[in-house]
């Protein structure tokens, strides 16, 4: 660090590992904002904001609901990135997502014009990857548990791949002292040798045209400007440079390689709110290779089913959902995607260890629906059902699993929201309400 520094600096930056972090949050632009103040947005996020104090978020609703990610500020810079690009929303790769931050800034990104497949590798990890995707909302988002080298049939097949990488942890020093414990140069070697393990994959998985971001939470030259000249070395790649405002103090990094000068882009905690970071960004030539998905004559696949058009469009209507929807069937449950996306997880389905996809709407008995946890916290609609407003009180003890004691409940399902936001489903049988939050799910804090 004094290397790269300077004694000077490095003293500034030794004093500021040591100072208190802030807390950032960033919103879900497809859902009711949180009913808590916010004022220090965070610049280079459009909906990216500081807290002045760290409330608890396992006991606030809207955290459960969706509303807003608890995200570090200085990650919260592939917002500005996607923006300054007007990168396509097309299909994107986030291949190592857990736990979710930058899956749900790129599902936001895409809206209902995109598809996100959202890749962890550790299967413990890939759960909680999950459950915040479902969360989001938003129903553009594949979850799939595999290693980088599964990824090889899929090359030239993504318009955007994010590698967030393993790395050394250096940028972490000040929120995790556990991360200076663990440091050392071994590390940073055994890191960058993974690194370009996991890039000499995700390198190749870029179409003609899209985006490749590597990022890593660390400061070290090794696992950052080595890495860009390591995929130069490897593909064929052209330089990318973000506009910068110099009041945000990041720090642009020129890495000079055979093919040109490319660049990174460097948060370091003694001159940002955030933690430490580095990221860049490289462009596929337009005459690369592009992989197209067709679509298939007869889709086989172990356990998902797929529904066929006229019934997908029937289901559309039953349900108040705009006839824009493909649908798949996993044992009796129904999942479903925008239809524009339909090729592309076929595609993926016959390659990827898949663990959610799309929204599950619940299981169909005769003309009644059960309807899934899921779908009552996307964002699509779900106007048949009755719903009820609780309080905070209230909204935990759904939360936790707990019994609602409602008066003047109808009979049947009923969508349970706070502040506006939907949580989740209670069915009232008359003699009792059945709570139907998922148990894996539940608050466990008192």
């Amino acid at each position: 660090m004094k290397s790269l520094l300077g004694e000077v600096v490095y003293e500034e930056f030794e004093k500021a590992i040591e100072n208190e972090v802030k807390t950032s949050i960033r919103l879900n632009p497809w859902k009711k904002k949180p009913n808590f103040e916010l004022k220090e947005r965070i610049l280079w996020s459009k909906n990216g904001y500081f807290l002045e104090n760290r409330p608890s978020f396992t006991l606030d609703p809207s955290f459960h609901a969706g509303a807003y990610y608890v995200q570090e500020a200085s990650s919260m810079f592939i917002d500005h990135i996607l923006q300054s690009q007007k990168v396509e929303k097309g299909i994107f790769l986030d291949l190592a997502a857990a736990p979710g931050g930058k899956s749900t800034l790129l599902s936001s990104y895409l809206g209902e014009e995109g598809f996100l497949v959202a890749n962890e590798v550790i299967q413990a990890r890939a759960q909680i990857l999950k459950e915040n995707c479902i969360k989001w909302g938003l129903g553009n988002i594949l979850v799939s548990n595999n290693d980088p080298e599964h990824f090889e049939p899929l090359e030239g097949f993504f318009d955007l791949v994010l590698v967030d990488a393993p790395c050394s942890g250096e940028g972490m020093f000040r929120k995790d002292p556990q991360a200076r414990e663990e440091w050392s140069t071994d590390h940073v070697m055994l890191c960058s040798a993974r690194q370009k393990r996991i890039m000499d994959r995700a390198g190749a998985l870029v179409k003609a045209g899209g985006y490749l971001i590597y990022s890593t939470c660390t400061f070290n030259e090794l696992e950052n400007e080595e890495m860009i000249r390591f995929l130069t070395d490897e593909f064929s790649y052209e330089p990318v440079r973000i506009p910068l405002d110099p009041t945000w103090q990041i720090i642009e990094s020129k890495v000079e390689t055979e093919y040109g000068d490319f660049f990174g882009y460097r948060f370091f905690p003694h001159l940002v709110e955030g933690e430490g970071f580095f990221i860049t960004i490289l462009k596929r030539p337009e005459n690369a290779y592009s992989l197209v998905p067709k679509k298939m004559k007869d889709f086989k696949h172990r356990f998902l089913k797929e529904i066929g058009a006229k019934e997908a469009e029937q289901l559309d209507s039953e349900l108040g959902i705009a006839p824009n929807g493909a649908y798949y069937q996993l044992n009796e449950s129904y999942f479903r995607i925008h239809h524009n996306w339909k090729n592309h997880v076929d595609k993926l389905s016959q390659h990827l260890s898949i663990k959610y996809f799309g929204v599950e709407i619940g299981k169909k008995q005769g003309k009644e629906w059960i309807p899934s946890p899921a779908w009552a916290l996307s964002t699509l609609p779900k106007n048949q059902y009755n719903t009820i407003e609780l309080d905070q009180e209230q909204a935990l003890t759904f939360l936790r699993k707990g019994e609602l004691k409602l008066l003047d409940l109808e009979k049947g399902w009923t969508l349970v929201c706070y502040q506006s936001l939907p949580l989740g489903w209670i069915k009232n049988l008359g003699n009792r309400i059945n709570n139907y939050y998922p148990k894996e799910w539940r608050i466990r804090h008192l």
